[in-house]
């Protein structure tokens, strides 16, 4: 490893840390690390979360005026 950092966490994160990583019998900076991965790889397609939750019309161009036709 060639980077550290440091975070401030508050009191209730730090103890679910603590305890997950006692209780699987990992290190904290690899529960840490695995988070970071989850989430830098979530971020390769990072609209498609998205996809389902916007109200509105299926199709945008059968909103009246958006037409080209």
């Amino acid at each position: 490893m060639s980077h550290t950092i440091t975070v401030r966490l508050p009191d209730d994160l730090a103890e679910w840390l603590e305890q997950t990583a006692r209780r699987i019998g990992v290190p904290k900076g690899r529960i840490i690390r695995e988070e970071f991965e989850k989430g830098r790889n979530r971020r390769q397609r990072p609209f498609l979360w998205l996809a389902g939750t916007i109200p509105g019309p299926e199709d945008f161009s059968t909103r009246k005026g958006f037409s080209r036709k």
